[in-house]
C-alpha cells in the first residue's frame, strides 16, 4: 500500500506541476495581449539593463 500511496503523490505532483506551468504561460500571454507595446518594451529593456546585459 505504501507504493501506491507514493505513486498516486507522484502523479498528483506531476498535476500540479502542468496546471501551474499552464496557468502561468497562459497569465503572461494574456498580459502580453492587453498590455500596450511601448510599456512592455520599457519593462524589458529596463530589466534588461538592471541585470547588466547588453542590449545595444
Amino acid at each position: 500500500m505504501t507504493t501506491k500511496t507514493i505513486a498516486s503523490s507522484g502523479a498528483l505532483s506531476d498535476i500540479a506541476t502542468i496546471a501551474f506551468a499552464a496557468v502561468l504561460g497562459l497569465g503572461l500571454i494574456f498580459a502580453a495581449g492587453f498590455s500596450h507595446a511601448g510599456g512592455m518594451h520599457d519593462v524589458a529593456h529596463d530589466s534588461r539593463h538592471a541585470t547588466g546585459f547588453p542590449c545595444h
